[in-house]
Order: C-alpha cells, then sequence, then structure tokens
C-alpha cells in the first residue's frame, strides 16, 4: 500500500528566512513552549483583560509559580499585556497584544481537532496508563 504524494503546500516548502529556525512551525512551537502557554493564550482570547485569578481558576491544573512564570514569558516575547492599575487593593490584569491575538487565532484549528477526536485521544491515553500499569506489575515481581 502506497501512499500518494501530496502537493507541498506553501508552509511545506517554506524555507528559514531567519537564522536558528527550521521553518515556521519551529518559530511558532518555540514560542508557545510550555505545557500552559497555548491554554493561557486560548482563555486570553476568550473575552478581553482577565484578571489573575480567573485565568488560574480557567487553568485547573497549573500551579501559581507556573502560572506566573509562564505569564512573564508570553509578556517578555510581546504575546501578552499586563495593566497594572496601581490601586490599593492591588488590581491587575492580562490581554493578548496584536500579536498574540494572530497566534491565538491560530491555534483555534488546534482546539478544533482537539474537540472533534477527544474521544479517540482519551482511549489513546487510557491504553497508554493501562499498558504502563502492565508493565510496572511485570517488573515488580522481579
Amino acid at each position: 500500500m502506497s501512499a500518494e504524494p501530496v502537493d507541498p503546500s506553501p508552509a511545506q516548502t517554506c524555507t528559514p528566512t531567519l537564522p536558528g529556525f527550521t521553518c515556521g512551525l519551529d518559530a511558532t512551537l518555540r514560542v508557545i513552549s510550555g505545557k500552559w502557554k497555548p491554554l493561557i493564550l486560548y482563555f486570553l482570547a476568550q473575552g478581553g483583560p482577565t484578571r489573575y485569578g480567573e485565568l488560574r481558576r480557567a487553568i485547573r491544573d497549573v500551579s501559581d509559580k507556573m502560572l506566573i512564570q509562564q505569564l512573564k514569558e508570553l509578556q517578555a516575547d510581546d504575546l501578552v499585556r499586563r495593566n497594572d492599575y496601581r490601586e490599593v487593593p492591588p488590581r491587575v490584569d492580562y490581554s493578548l497584544t496584536p500579536l498574540g491575538q494572530s497566534l491565538a487565532q491560530a491555534l483555534v484549528g488546534l482546539c478544533t481537532w482537539g474537540t472533534e477526536n477527544m474521544a479517540e485521544v482519551q482511549k489513546v491515553y487510557a491504553r497508554r496508563e493501562a499498558l504502563a500499569a502492565s508493565r510496572a506489575e511485570g517488573t515488580a515481581g522481579v
């Protein structure tokens, strides 16, 4: 069974224009590297400026330390804007910059794929966990 050749799209044939990147996908993955950055971008894209506590509740399993670190990195990469109102009690919110908005829009396809394939992905992870458990049982008796 041979696969039909696929006509390369512009994205597949892109040549890096800046040193240090293999292609555009490489640049994108470097910017969103980290478990929480795509989720931060997703939730900020949902409704404008967001307070820290709202983000923390939306991204359920993230620690405070990691959320703060990832927000600082996204700020440094000019994807997220931090607005400090200089009030007492302190009030700070986060929003996407135009660059962050364009990246969040690019992530929509990934979100759609995940939604459409969530049941299959759950099955894959269940099989993976069952295999890991059976391997652990097999080595426990050694």
